[in-house]
């Protein structure tokens, strides 16, 4: 396959997760790290920073490594992600660093590349937690 349809199939699988589960674990986390801002006085202008952070997190951990442990959806796809576990993984971890690098810029106290660093982290923790994961589970098929 062409690098372009390699990308099309990636983007594809990561449309596997539970993504309905990932979005109502992502708003619990949210709504939790919110509370706990608000219950400790931490007020200030970025109050919702954090939070959506968080949230985003979340939702993508969830969603990502959810679609790589449960069964069910396109074979073909299921079986190009068991072949190809870190190149499944880049969409949403791309996703992840581009939405946290907006919410971070837009709702708290960071300049653009301050919040792009940032989001980094996340967004690479989650590409490591779900490559391995889909490395693992490719792994033990074998």
């Amino acid at each position: 396959m062409s690098g372009r349809e390699n990308r099309q199939v990636a983007v594809a699988a990561a449309t596997l997760g539970p993504w309905k589960t990932a979005a109502a674990v992502g708003t619990v986390v949210g709504g939790a790290a919110l509370a706990v801002d608000v219950v400790t006085l931490h007020w200030s202008l970025d109050i919702l920073a954090g939070p959506v952070s968080w949230g985003l997190f979340f939702f993508f951990l969830v969603g990502t490594v959810g679609g790589r442990l449960r069964g069910g959806g396109d074979r073909r796809l299921r079986r190009w992600a068991d072949a190809h576990p870190w190149q499944s993984v880049l969409p949403a971890s791309g996703a992840l660093l581009v939405l946290n690098t907006l919410a971070l810029w837009l709702l708290g106290d960071y300049g653009l590349f301050g919040a792009l660093f940032t989001s980094l982290l996340p967004a690479g923790a989650l590409l490591a937690v779900a490559g391995v994961v889909g490395a693992v589970k490719a792994a033990r098929k074998d």
